[in-house]
């Protein structure tokens, strides 16, 4: 057995990329050694911003010699065929062997290959893995044709034994693989020779270089919360940036400088990006005030002076970008202050949002106007939630948001607030983008949630109706997360919504923002708007104002808007979509989806889900299970008796037909289930109206085993048909069993 060392040292490695490029090499190695015999014990990557490394422990000496066994053509079979077999099995005619099979004599030929030395195989995996390495990006550099991230300078590459160490013969490009390797590039750049893995590591360590990017980034959280605490302030937790940093040094040194007294009073996040952002420095912050005092920067080298001078660089740099920061503060605030909130969101007329879909100020009009109306549904005021949703993107104008685009919506806060808006309208501004994904908190306070449905359906219907629709796993526009942000929204605050309601009005309202100012028609698209909110849909709208039109009339709407039902139906399918998706995690089947989906109200998200919730929890019990499979069974009898008669049995039973005490006891049973059905389903007591339901099974099991629906006697029969169709009445009504998978 030997253990593989290789280390591929370059120029700095990009830290975004080290840890994907550390795992392609490990499955590249390893997975080429195996295809070629050579088996292992362990293997671990590591990466630093000048060398990748792969240790590989416990590896055969040699690949085993290995005898194939390969089957030829027919004896008697022409000259070429047999030429083409010897070929490929690199054999002559006198090394096969004839066998007597079932259609007739056929050659089988053995084919042995040697083992090789892991020394040969190594040479040729490594070299097969440089050349085809899978970089984001690379270059190539002098006269090579390699290429590799950065200049690639030296290949440590050996197989250590008791005995010693073996360097892999292999050259790519005029770089010969050796045994040594490079220190740290500024504290010991010179080179040292290593004989096995614990030795690089060791020597590396000697050389101020840490090998293992979780050790570094380790040593730096400890260090600067170290730091921190002794001050009495914490580290803002960013494990993002952690890792980022990480790989941006061998040797981490943890400085923690102060920040100007003149830019304490800027928002904690607007210090916090902006370091972040612009030099990589951990925020500090003082956890009585919540303001950030101090920073944390990771310098790649020890100095003489304990980092004084690398600290004052940073300083005077973090100073200048601070500076800018403080004038866009200030300077946004000064135009709240002067004109308002309402004159920074008017300044995004200028601002397209889509060619197709006109500007940020025309789609902040119609979110308001569909936030005036979702309001009062749930809980909110709707003049509050109106103007929530009138300055809820000013930010976008401003001049922090313009260089922080990542503080949108947070800053709306701020300026709302130093406009004299309620925390209602300020949180609103500051949340309305939530969730964005699905860890993230979704909103719960009324005006919000209702700004926050409004944006998402306003983009949603928006780009259906300009059919820029995903497509696979294209969704440039991100309107997977805008619908699974609209069910999220629903679910976490009970909001019972007709969902048709208002796709079908924001749908005409992107027809009527695109209509010809001179047409005739926008007055009429406008009346059928209005009417939508009574009528529920677009088609009931317009049949309540048609007879007022005439035929041209009624011609020209449907040329100009007549697609939205079909459209808002593609859309509520759509939602349905993401609802599966979205209920998976919770065990809930997509059948059972499915048989909610057809019954009445699958446009109230919130209705739609208790239903299937409850369908579920039935169907995780037996009698559920054993349920189902009575549906199906009588479902199945009635379908083929209906199609043999040509007539539908649902025209109720009679019990003085009924023979035995199990029909009796059915009867009996469905009575009851009805009973309780009927009013849970008018309550939506769904849980209730599935038990209800369940509750019948021993009833439906002794019936079907103690009778013959397909009686001789023809009442009893069709009185008996009558009985299945009632169960199946009754199931139906709860949820269509039809669709569950048996």
């Amino acid at each position: 057995m030997a253990d593989l060392l290789i280390e591929l040292f370059s120029e700095e490695i990009p830290a975004r990329m080290q840890k994907r490029a550390s795992e392609d090499l490990k499955s590249l190695v390893t997975n080429g050694l195996v295809e070629a015999g050579l088996t292992y014990a362990s293997a671990g990557a590591f990466a630093t911003p000048r060398r990748l490394a792969l240790s590989v422990e416990g590896l055969l000496d040699a690949s085993p010699t290995t005898v194939e066994e390969r089957k030829g053509p027919r004896v008697g079979a022409p000259e070429k065929a047999l030429e083409g077999f010897l070929r490929g099995a690199g054999v002559s005619k006198d090394d096969l062997e004839i066998r007597d099979e079932k259609k007739g004599q056929v050659y089988f030929a053995k084919i042995t290959k040697p083992g090789r030395p892991a020394a040969e195989i190594v040479a040729e995996v490594l070299e097969h893995a440089i050349r085809n390495f899978p970089w984001p990006k690379s270059m190539r550099w002098g006269s090579g044709s390699l290429k590799w991230v950065r200049p690639l300078h030296s290949i440590l590459c050996i197989l250590s034994k008791e005995d010693g160490a073996e360097v892999v013969d292999l050259e790519i490009d005029g770089i010969k693989a050796g045994n040594t390797a490079f220190g740290h590039r500024f504290m010991a750049p010179k080179t040292f020779t290593v004989s096995g893995f614990d030795d690089y590591v060791t020597k590396l360590k000697q050389n101020f270089v840490m090998l293992d990017p979780q050790e570094r980034a380790d040593h730096i959280w400890h260090d600067a919360n170290n730091q921190a605490f002794a001050q009495g302030l914490e580290v803002v937790e960013d494990k993002g940036l952690l890792a980022e940093v990480a790989g941006l040094v061998e040797l981490p040194v943890v400085l923690m400088g102060d920040i100007e007294e003149d830019f304490l009073g800027l928002p904690p996040e607007v210090l916090q990006t902006s370091m972040k952002e612009h030099q990589k420095f951990f925020s500090v912050r003082n956890p009585a005030t919540g303001r950030i005092e101090k920073f944390v920067t990771v310098a790649n080298r020890e100095t003489k002076d304990n980092g004084a001078t690398i600290l004052a660089g940073n300083q005077k740099v973090l100073a200048a970008r601070l500076s800018d920061a403080k004038f866009f503060w200030e300077n946004d605030n000064r135009t709240v202050a002067r004109d308002g909130m309402e004159a920074m969101s008017a300044a995004l007329a200028n601002v397209t949002f889509h060619n197709k879909l006109g500007s940020q100020a025309a789609r902040i009009t119609r979110i308001a106007s569909l936030a005036r109306e979702i309001a009062p549904i749930v809980g909110a005021d709707a003049e509050e939630a109106a103007l929530a949703a009138t300055v809820a993107k000013a930010d976008l104008s401003s001049e922090m948001v313009y260089e922080f685009p990542e503080l949108q919506g947070i800053m709306g806060r701020y300026y709302a607030k130093s406009a004299g808006l309620s925390d209602a309208v300020a949180d609103a501004c500051r949340d309305h983008y939530s969730p964005l994904g699905p860890s993230d908190d979704v909103p719960t306070e009324p005006v919000t949630v209702a700004v926050a449905l409004a944006d998402k359906l306003d983009t949603l219907t928006g780009f259906w109706a300009i059919d820029e629709k995903p497509t696979g796993s294209k969704d440039p526009f991100a309107l997977r997360r805008a619908a699974l942000g609209v069910i999220r929204l629903l679910l976490t605050n009970d909001v019972r919504l007709h969902l048709d309601r208002f796709v079908d009005a924001q749908l005409l309202a992107h027809q009527i923002a695109v209509a010809d100012e001179n047409d005739g028609i926008i007055d009429t698209l406008k009346e059928i708007l209005g009417e939508i909110a009574e009528h529920g849909v677009f088609g009931a709208a317009f049949d309540a104002i048609s007879d007022k039109l005439s035929d041209d009339e009624k011609a020209a709407v449907n040329s100009a808007a007549g697609g939205v039902p079909d459209t808002s139906e593609d859309l509520l399918a759509f939602f349905h979509d993401r609802l599966k998706v979205f209920l998976r995690d919770e065990g809930i089947r997509h059948d059972v989806i499915d048989a909610c989906l057809v019954m009445d109200g699958n446009d109230d998200i919130t209705l739609l889900v208790k239903r299937a919730r409850a369908l579920q929890q039935m169907l995780d019990t037996e009698d559920g299970t054993n349920l189902i499979q009575g549906f199906k069974r009588a479902n199945n009898i009635l379908t083929q008796a209906e199609e043999k008669d040509g007539v539908e049995y649902s025209y109720g039973p009679d019990l003085k037909f009924a023979e035995s005490d199990e029909e009796k006891a059915l009867f009996a049973a469905l009575d009851t289930a009805e009973a309780e059905i009927k009013p849970a389903m008018e309550a939506e007591d769904f849980t209730a109206a599935m038990s209800a339901m369940a509750d019948m099974r021993p009833a439906v099991d002794a019936f079907f085993e103690a009778v013959q629906v397909n009686a001789d006697n023809d009442v009893v029969r069709r009185n008996r048909l009558n009985l299945l169709g009632r169960i199946r009445d009754i199931c139906l009504s709860v949820a269509d069993l039809t669709h569950i998978e048996s």
